[in-house]
């Protein structure tokens, strides 16, 4: 299909024409924002070459937040988490200056993994979906899973024979986010699949997770010491640990909330 091309069209017909060949062009962000960019352009005098670049920048903005929305959606958060909205001040544990460097991706590209360990309600979930979803923005591949969905997962494959291909493809990602590392433990062979894993990622692509347990104390989770000290080894090699702390700001805030006089009518 051609488009008729003449001089001197009405402002109707150089409407429905743009329309027409920004379908064909797939260029939706252009069809949808052309009348405002048009109209701001003539108010503003842009040249013919300003008026260009804006709709080609509308349209490139526009693609590239579909992308990450992707990305994000792709990664399976369980809940929507945000560096911008997270309360440091609840958690003088954790250095907001350290978090936002990490925000920064730099850690993913040189493939190091990011341990985040304290107890419940300091804030290890919420910042690792938090720090996942800035690195889906930046252009990552990220997935996010719990420990044990992750394992139960990997068991199945196994049983069905189609390991090797599950575990090829958590190693394809460049992030790969375990959450609640250490809340249950593991059996022997449930751990070894999730050793694996990690083997398939090591120095290539990195692992983020979120455990309760101290390093020492996840003998309860990996319950034979030579797998966990290589899991352990796995994850803190060139790694980052960031410890959240043992007071629970969540727990903190609930107490609060309850004590507070009750208003009388």
């Amino acid at each position: 299909m051609t488009l008729p091309r003449q001089r001197g069209l009405t402002e109707q017909a150089a409407d429905a024409a743009i329309d027409t060949a920004c379908r064909m062009l797939r260029l939706p962000s252009i069809r949808n924002e052309f009348p405002e960019i048009a109209d701001r352009a003539r108010k503003d005098q842009m040249t013919y070459r300003g008026f260009l670049a804006e709709l080609l920048m509308a349209e490139c903005d526009d693609r590239a937040r579909r992308r990450s929305e992707r990305r994000i959606k792709a990664a399976g958060f369980p809940r929507e988490k945000s560096l911008r909205t997270f309360d440091f001040d609840a958690n003088p544990n954790i250095d907001p200056a350290t978090i936002h460097t990490l925000a920064s991706c730099e850690w993913i590209k040189k493939s190091q993994p990011l341990c985040l360990i304290g107890d419940s309600g300091t804030g290890k979930s919420p910042m690792l979906i938090a720090l996942g979803t800035e690195a889906a923005m930046k252009g990552y591949r990220v997935r996010y899973t719990l420990a044990t969905k992750l394992v139960n997962e990997l068991v199945e494959a196994a049983d069905e024979k189609q390991l090797n291909k599950t575990i090829a493809r958590y190693g394809r990602v460049d992030l790969l986010c375990i959450d609640e590392l250490g809340y249950m433990e593991l059996d022997r062979h449930g751990a070894e699949l999730l050793f694996q894993v990690l083997t398939e990622r090591e120095e290539k692509n990195s692992v983020a997770i979120a455990s309760n347990e101290s390093f020492g104390g996840w003998t309860k989770t990996f319950t034979d010491p030579r797998l966990c000290a290589a899991i352990v080894d796995r994850l803190t090699f060139n790694g980052i640990i960031i410890e959240t702390g043992t007071d629970s700001y969540r727990l903190a805030s609930t107490r609060a909330r309850a004590e507070e006089p009750v208003k009388t009518g």
